[in-house]
């Protein structure tokens, strides 16, 4: 026989839960102070730092190059980060999406789904919108506006 031990169809978590009691509703205090520890980050704030970072970087785009059309191929690819993380955080913000757990994981399906065409449909409508159009800028415009979202995870304090 081997040295290994048989273990059970059980997940570790479940076997050191089997013999505990079920665990209790929390008080209002600890839900506040479990909300103190961790702030949530308002979806419009994640979207505003977006459009004030792609018209940042589309202004020096314009300073460095001198060419105003590189400013605008970069602000046009912020707002393909821009403009439908907004529609997604408008779809995921009403009272609608939040009605019940399916009915939000649903929403928040169709809003993702929504948010991916929008993006390239707008990438794929740049060549006409934006002439002469700089993909270089408008990439570091849309790049640079998605990296924020990992600033939210800063502003959380993680």
């Amino acid at each position: 026989m081997s040295d290994r031990t048989i273990r059970s169809d059980r997940w570790p978590d479940e076997e050191h839960e089997a013999g505990s009691a079920p665990p209790r509703a929390l008080t209002r205090e600890e839900v506040q102070a479990l909300r103190a520890r961790q702030p949530s980050v308002s979806v419009w704030r994640v979207v505003g730092v977006q459009a004030g970072v792609g018209v940042v970087v589309a202004m020096l785009a314009w300073w460095i190059t001198g060419e105003p059309t590189v400013g605008m191929s970069a602000l046009y690819g912020a707002a393909v980060a821009v403009v439908p993380g907004a529609l997604m955080a408008r779809g995921m913000t009403s009272r609608l999406s939040s009605v019940s757990p399916g009915s939000s994981a649903v929403s928040f399906m169709l809003w993702e789904v929504l948010k991916i065409g929008v993006s390239v449909l707008m990438l794929m409508l740049a060549p006409e919108l934006v002439q002469p159009l700089s993909w270089p800028a408008l990439l570091v415009g849309l790049v640079l506006c998605i990296k924020v979202y990992w600033l939210a995870l800063l502003w959380r304090g993680h």
